[in-house]
């Protein structure tokens, strides 16, 4: 009798075991998910900015400030081509996505190597952007070269 009440009770707790497996797959996929969606973004506006600046001749990434290589190389070691890309930078969520990929590593280097790779190129092209939209110096620059075009 004794056998078939620890029977009983390893048998439920192998089906809590189970349900326990699944949520924290589910778990997983929801930080995979929240990872890979927190990424570096232009805005509109910034795209807008940045097309322009290309068709005068500026390259996407006239103003780097972080190196793609670096970042993704980085990442090999989990959420630190992240915290590369946060640090000095206005990418806040950077902080968090460094965060994520560290919890689930070793899982992150498949989407943390090419995911810090794209964000470092965004952030370049963001970069570019703010320093002929907000600086004095690139301010004059865009001006002179919105001059020499319309000619």
């Amino acid at each position: 009798m004794c056998f078939n009440i620890l029977g009983f009770f390893n048998g439920e707790f192998n089906q809590v075991e189970g349900e326990m497996r699944k949520t924290k797959g589910v778990a997983v996929v929801l930080l995979v998910m929240l990872a890979m969606s927190g990424c570096a973004a232009m805005t509109q506006q910034e795209k807008n900015t940045m097309y322009e600046l290309q068709s005068y001749g500026v390259s996407s990434s006239d103003v780097a400030v972080k190196n793609p290589g670096i970042a993704a190389a980085l990442n090999i070691l989990p959420g630190i081509g992240n915290f590369y890309l946060a640090n000095g930078t206005m990418e806040t969520d950077q902080w968090t996505i460094g965060a994520l990929n560290l919890l689930t590593w070793p899982l992150s280097i498949l989407w943390g190597i090419p995911g810090a790779a794209s964000d470092a190129t965004i952030i370049n092209k963001k970069e570019t952007v703010r320093y002929y939209t907000y600086t004095p110096q690139g301010q004059k620059k865009f001006r002179e070269l919105k001059e020499q075009y319309k000619q």
